[in-house]
């Protein structure tokens, strides 16, 4: 199984595909100096087999190389945050509470 993240910006997407198909996805809005990550999904198909978890750390990578402060308005998101403190310093310390963090 070959796995690749994208970024589409003029989508306002990351795309996760298995062996070039479509998996899964994740929208966001991106300002200036943050990125508000607004919903993860992935395909019914291919649940249970951690593309979720790759496509969230995909993209926190990329916001943490670009200097990007985190919203994860997306509960998936806000939750694979929680599991993984790592990158818990990505969201604004005045924010995490909203979000669930601490």
């Amino acid at each position: 199984m070959a796995t690749e993240v994208r970024d589409l910006p003029d989508q306002s997407r990351y795309e996760i595909l298995v062996d070039g198909v479509v998996a899964g996805y994740a929208e966001y809005r991106l300002s200036s100096d943050r990125i508000t990550i607004l919903h993860t999904e992935v395909d019914d198909a291919y649940e249970g087999q951690g593309l979720g978890s790759l496509l969230v750390r995909h993209m926190l990578d990329a916001a943490r190389e670009a200097g990007l402060a985190v919203l994860p308005s997306c509960p998936f998101t806000a939750d694979w945050i929680e599991r993984h403190p790592e990158y818990v310093d990505l969201v604004p310390e005045g924010a995490r509470a909203a979000y669930g963090l601490a």
